[in-house]
């Protein structure tokens, strides 16, 4: 039927929502949203948003140290492990120290506690801080570009902008998890990945015409 009609649906309730772009406009094929329910809403949005800033980097962090290279130094000068003793991808996560590791779960800690550095946050299970702290869904409260609100935000530009990054984090999603089977799969971090490869014989079409049919 016309979807115009249906004015009493729940879906109505999130359909001006951030993150609602053509073509499927407002789109929920596993009917997460049916309840109507504001509250659960607006967690999965969190969740969403952030997996999406976390997959970026993920991508960033398979590109950047191929194609610009890695930190100089050691990593580990203890161990005597450096920068670049330490392979792209899913191979250095048997090369990182564990306390290296441990280092980076704190850290996620202390900024998921802090709400970035902005003092002890009201977070828990399924709960972080910018779903208490009224600003919104991947709010922290740090104003445009993270800059601690030194920038003056431009409302129309800001909406763009935030429907920007779900739609780069959704995408972000999706490629990382490409990114990471390939490299499981066939064992690749680099261009490799990106060109495509033809056979020596790619080019010559006699090799593809059988031969002695005579």
């Amino acid at each position: 039927g016309d979807w115009a009609l249906y004015t009493a649906s729940p879906l109505r309730a999130f359909e001006n929502e951030l993150g609602v772009q053509a073509p499927y406009g407002f789109w929920d094929p596993l009917d997460f949203t049916t309840d109507g329910n504001k509250e659960n809403f607006l967690r999965r949005r969190a969740v969403e948003i952030k997996h999406g800033r976390v997959s970026m980097y993920a991508c960033i962090g398979y590109l950047v140290p191929e194609s610009i290279g890695k930190f100089p130094g050691y990593l580990s000068p203890s161990t005597g492990l450096k920068f670049s003793d330490v392979p792209n991808g899913l191979g250095a996560l048997s090369k990182v120290p564990a306390a290296g590791w441990a280092q980076i779960v704190l850290f996620c800690g202390l900024i998921e506690n802090t709400g970035f550095f902005q003092g002890r946050q009201n977070i828990g299970i399924m709960k972080d801080a910018s779903m208490t702290n009224g600003l919104g869904p991947g709010n922290y409260g740090l104003g445009w570009l993270g800059a601690f609100n030194k920038l003056k935000p431009e409302p129309k530009l800001r909406t763009r902008k935030l429907n920007s990054e779900i739609a780069n984090g959704r995408l972000a999603m999706f490629a990382i998890m490409g990114l990471l089977f390939q490299n499981g799969t066939f064992g690749t971090t680099g261009p490799e990945m990106w060109l495509v490869q033809f056979p020596e014989y790619g080019n010559t079409v006699g090799d593809f015409i059988p031969k002695n049919l005579a």
